[in-house]
């Protein structure tokens, strides 16, 4: 697998909340998703709105370097497979330009070493 791995430098919380309206957008990192049953968000830790319906904290991700192709395939299953014979859970975000991929922080060295061996680049903050 040749990706290059760039690690984010925030704790991540994951969580559900009934608004973003009164959300600084001008953070470095947001991901809002939104079906029929819920709004959630990922944010760093420490701007996490106060009111959540649920929340789980310490989360840590990396994204893929560069922006993606969308005729690329299995870029995340491959990042998943490694990260599954490593017993990692994963929580995964996408954008028109790339993905990320979260996993709990006491994880991410572990799941970090895997994807090197695998021939993945890691950049770090």
């Amino acid at each position: 697998m040749n990706l290059t791995l760039k690690v984010l430098p925030d704790a991540l919380t994951v969580c559900k909340v009934e608004s973003v309206s009164d959300l600084p957008l001008s953070e470095s990192l947001y991901f809002i998703g939104k079906t029929q049953e819920e709004l959630s968000l990922v944010c760093r830790t420490e701007i996490t709105p106060k009111r959540t319906l649920a929340r789980e904290d310490g989360w840590r991700g990396f994204s893929v370097a560069g922006v993606l192709d969308f005729a690329l395939i299995g870029i995340l299953s491959d990042i998943s497979a490694v990260l599954k014979r490593e017993g990692i859970s994963i929580f995964a975000l996408s954008t028109y330009n790339t993905d990320t991929v979260l996993v709990k922080e006491e994880n991410l060295s572990c799941a970090l070493n895997a994807l090197e061996k695998e021939g993945c680049t890691v950049i770090y903050p």
